[in-house]
């Protein structure tokens, strides 16, 4: 059977599972009839083997070069290397959608295995139709605009120009899209409860608990993807850099920032019932984020060197963006009088009230990131002008945030609930503040100089010091298990961020660049290093010729940093050339090659401290929400006196639990 018949089939038959589902789902809610939530329970895998069906059809004409799959004619090629050829699959538009789907349904059907054992719960059912409302509306992009199951006629002989070189230049491009879409998909699970709740007037802390992990998955998954695409362009692109403040990079930062914001105030709202508003609130804007992402992204609008070509399916994104949006707010304010908090603020100086001041920081640089995102769609819109906002607007305005978030990351984990006396934060801070210092004074004695990095220095030391304390105590009392837990997994989380935080206030403030002029045989020294040019030397691939310059970096023979030209595409695309150390980096790129100015070489060299660092603080990042999503001693949703509580003012320290908060 031809990959077309498969594919559409395939898409058809989720559609239809999906419609099919929902009426059940529906007639069993109405009717309280256990007879048609079962058939909606069995038509969720109807909808994930026809997902699968179709993504198996798309990888099965990439794999054998099928030309009459046009999404195959346009974006493969007998060329491509097998691994970047399977990642062709979500390398253009239509193909994304399609993965899309299927991580979608994918998490549909693990909704409903989680929650079998309560599948006549309205809650569970309702929020299972509304995550297939969404199912409905992206495979309803896959049957219109988006069909990635276009025919096509090849003339005899006919060869695709292959996906386009920068994403089958590095092996984290099959990684990067599928952990994104892992992580923005995954908040429909959340959003679905939350909207399900709210329609319910359910507003207890009921749906908390059933998605948290779900919540914290997502946000992890969301976080690899943000990290890994860093490092691809870093590693690919050759301009010296890691994050442009691109829209699309903007586009996976905006739910990060509201979804982180929420995994905080939800402890709250477990612990002591409040922020309820802007727990649902948050979740709400988090999904309608990934829809705005996902135009942002898909709509070609804006101009990235991440984003899709123009496309048709914008509209239909945006209208779904505003329903999502719209409904969200009406939904909230209808349920406003149900989602007053049973508990109150006693001082700011508690956890709870950093966690509120947290929220409020997130919530604000969300906002800053989402302006100067979108600010050039407004103006093309009222002006016809198209504008742009640079890196220097987000670096100013969130710098500042950026500062106050580390401040607030060493002051919560040693703040109790409720209350906290001056006596008790002075011994609890005392250790981390001369963390702080002994940071500080190392990076000056290290030749560090400047204000912002020096002061991010030593708040990273002071934020890393309460963290460590943290977990300190939790180990002392409790060995290995100390690890374990939303609370101790998110200090070795916060840990991580520490570190990225310091390496990016490092690798921003004190970068040295230079574009260098070289004729063969010459060497120059730079940022204490030699580079010599020995020659160029041409590398034939498949798909694409390669010239390389080799680059004796002090006397050591050879650092290779290339450009490419692809054969089909006709594209020039450099490859950097790194050389990573603890300490530092120093990246070597090709400017112009000797055969476009007449003998010399122009070579940008880049010179970074800690680079390797970001790369670290995100693994330990992850590392802390696999720990955190282990269970622990599990406490009352909303806990009149805290252990914190009891002891504000003695001088005992506070026994951290393996799953609760001290």
């Amino acid at each position: 059977m031809s990959n077309l018949i498969l594919g559409d089939l395939g898409v058809a038959v989720s559609v239809a599972a999906a419609f099919a589902a929902l009426v059940a789902f529906a007639l069993g809610l109405w009717r309280r009839d256990r007879v048609f939530l079962a058939i909606g329970r069995g038509l969720l895998w109807a909808v994930l083997a026809g997902a699968a069906l179709a993504f198996a059809a798309m990888e099965r004409a990439l794999i054998n070069r099928d030309f009459t799959v046009a999404y195959v004619a346009d974006n493969g090629s007998s060329a491509t290397a097998p691994l970047f050829n399977v990642a062709t699959a979500w390398a253009a538009l239509e193909g994304s959608i399609l993965l899309w789907g299927l991580v979608l349904a994918g998490y549909v059907v693990a909704m409903s295995l989680r929650f079998r054992d309560r599948g006549d719960d309205p809650l569970v059912v309702l929020a299972q139709m509304c995550s297939l409302l969404v199912v409905l509306f992206f495979f309803g992009l896959m049957v219109g605009p988006a069909d990635p199951f276009v025919a096509f006629d090849p003339p005899p002989g006919y060869d695709g120009p292959g996906p386009n070189p920068l994403l089958q230049d590095n092996p984290l491009m099959a990684v990067h899209p599928p952990m994104l879409y892992l992580g923005y998909v995954g908040f429909t699970v959340p959003f679905a409860f939350a909207v399900s709740s709210l329609a319910l007037g359910r507003t207890d802390e009921g749906w908390l608990a059933e998605t948290r992990r779900w919540s914290l998955f997502a946000w992890g998954f969301l976080t690899a993807g943000i990290v890994l695409g860093a490092w691809w362009s870093y590693d690919t692109l050759g301009w010296g850099g890691y994050w442009a403040w691109d829209p699309v990079e903007n586009a996976s930062l905006l739910p990060w920032l509201t979804a982180t914001a929420y995994l905080h105030s939800a402890m709250v709202q477990e612990r002591r019932g409040m922020l309820r508003v802007w727990n649902l609130s948050l979740v709400c804007a988090t999904f309608s984020l990934t829809i705005l992402g996902t135009f942002i992204t898909r709509s070609g609008v804006l101009d990235s060197v991440h984003s899709f070509t123009a496309s048709g399916i914008g509209p239909a994104i945006l209208a779904f963006f505003g329903v999502v949006a719209a409904a969200c707010v009406l939904l909230i304010g209808w349920r406003g009088d149900r989602l007053r908090a049973p508990g109150r603020f006693d001082s700011f100086f508690s956890r709870e009230g950093t966690f509120l001041a947290n929220n409020l920081l997130f919530a604000l640089f969300a906002a800053v990131v989402l302006l100067g995102t979108v600010f050039p769609l407004v103006a093309e819109a009222v002006s016809g002008e198209r504008l742009s906002v640079g890196a220097p607007y987000f670096q100013r305005m969130t710098m500042p945030l950026g500062m106050l978030l580390l401040f607030l990351m060493a002051a919560a984990p040693v703040l109790p609930w409720r209350k906290a006396s001056t006596e008790l934060l002075g011994r609890r801070l005392f250790w981390p503040a001369w963390c702080g210092v002994a940071v500080l004074a190392v990076a000056v004695g290290l030749g560090a100089r400047g204000p912002a990095p020096l002061v991010a220095f030593a708040l990273g030391g002071f934020a890393g010091g309460a963290a460590a304390r943290q977990l300190v105590l939790a180990a002392r009392r409790q060995g290995w298990r100390g690890l374990l837990g939303r609370t101790n997994g998110g200090m070795v989380t916060h840990i991580g961020v520490v570190i990225i935080a310091v390496a990016l206030a490092a690798s921003g403030s004190y970068l040295q660049q230079a574009e260098l002029s070289l004729r063969e045989g010459d060497a120059v020294r730079f940022a204490g290093q030699e580079f010599g040019y020995v020659g160029v030397r041409e590398v034939v691939h498949p798909e694409r010729l390669e010239v390389r310059a080799e680059i004796a970096v002090d006397g050591a023979c050879c650092a290779a940093p290339a450009i490419s030209r692809y054969t089909l595409r006709g594209q020039v695309v450099g490859h950097p050339a790194t050389l990573t150390s603890a300490r530092r980096d120093v990246q070597l790129s090709v400017v112009r090659l000797p055969s476009e100015t007449g003998g010399n070489l122009v070579l940008r060299i880049t010179v970074q401290p800690l680079i390797l660092w970001l790369w670290v603080g995100g693994a330990v990042m992850l590392a802390g929400i696999v720990l955190a999503a282990f269970p622990g001693r599990r406490r009352r949703p909303t806990d009149p006196v805290s252990a914190y509580g009891a002891t504000t003012t003695g001088d005992s320290e506070p026994v951290l639990t393996a799953g609760g908060s001290p």
